[in-house]
């Protein structure tokens, strides 16, 4: 059995198992795997295709950190919407206690809310900015 036959089924089994969990970095060692393969049908020898396997991996990887793919976003999950649903949802507060928090059903329960920086305590709808534990954060809509 030739040897690029190896390096074609390798790149093929990491391909289905980019498909199945999802991350594009064994897209990338893929990649790199199926140019170990024609390193081979080019008759280089096994270190060789080896090295070009390696080099052009490192390289597919390099390029995708650099994209919005590659990066991770190191945000708060407390001021995420992509993470916490209740971020951007609107309820009513009719008053204010006078250290600026309040007890409101939201959801069927009563939560604490508490008023962003900077905002005066008036009744009144308002949108969730941030969660903080058990307490919701926010600011005049």
């Amino acid at each position: 059995m030739s040897s690029y036959y190896i390096w074609f089924a390798a790149a093929v089994v990491l391909v289905i198992a980019e498909m199945a969990t999802g991350t594009f970095y064994l897209l990338m060692i893929a990649v790199g795997v199926a140019a170990g393969g024609v390193a081979a049908l080019a008759d280089l020898g096994v270190p060789a295709q080896t090295v070009t396997a390696a080099l052009v991996a490192i390289a597919c990887i390099t390029a995708l950190r650099r994209t919005r793919y590659g990066t991770l976003r190191r945000g708060t999950a407390s001021t995420d919407p992509d993470v916490n649903l209740d971020i951007g949802q609107e309820l009513d507060v009719s008053a204010w206690g006078p250290n600026g928090r309040a007890r409101v059903p939201y959801r069927g329960a009563d939560w604490t809310v508490e008023l962003a920086p900077n905002t005066e305590p008036l009744p009144g709808r308002f949108r969730i900015v941030e969660v903080r534990g058990t307490t919701l954060i926010v600011s005049p809509r």
